[in-house]
């Protein structure tokens, strides 16, 4: 693997996986607020992307000495593993005016949206009932 060049932000493994998303976040934040000014904390709960979180530091040395600083530290009994992350975040790509939706991201929004209206409609359909938001969404 190739060496990934210092960034804002870190990405943070080895994280104990049974901590709601949002204590997460605010633990992560408590963390590592002693290092700099923390922009966001990105931690998403999915079976994928448990027990990870990426924290966006305001400038790359604050990023940087808490990576070398809290690099195996036990957290929740569990020793952390830290890199720098790979690609820029969306909250640093916001603030330096480069930031671009992603299209795959919201291709996928809108197909996921369109399958639960068919089938609330479907639903709907086939107990006679009409109405509710989904339908008042549709009609938009």
């Amino acid at each position: 693997m190739a060496d990934i060049p210092p960034n804002q932000t870190i990405y943070v493994q080895n994280l104990y996986e049974k901590l709601p998303k949002e204590e997460l976040r605010k633990a992560l934040y408590a963390m590592f607020s002693q290092f700099g000014k923390i922009l966001d904390v990105v931690a998403l709960k999915t079976l994928r992307m448990r027990g990870q979180a990426w924290v966006v530091f305001a400038d790359v040395a604050a990023a940087t000495n808490a990576k070398n600083t809290m690099q195996g530290f036990p957290f929740f009994e569990k020793p952390i593993r830290i890199q720098f992350a790979r690609t820029k975040s969306d909250a640093v790509a916001k603030l330096d005016g480069s930031y671009k939706p992603d299209k795959e991201r919201s291709r996928k929004s809108a197909a996921a949206r369109e399958t639960l209206i068919k089938r609330s409609e479907g639903k709907r359909g086939s107990s006679g009932a009409t109405g509710g938001p989904a339908a008042a969404a549709a009609a938009a």
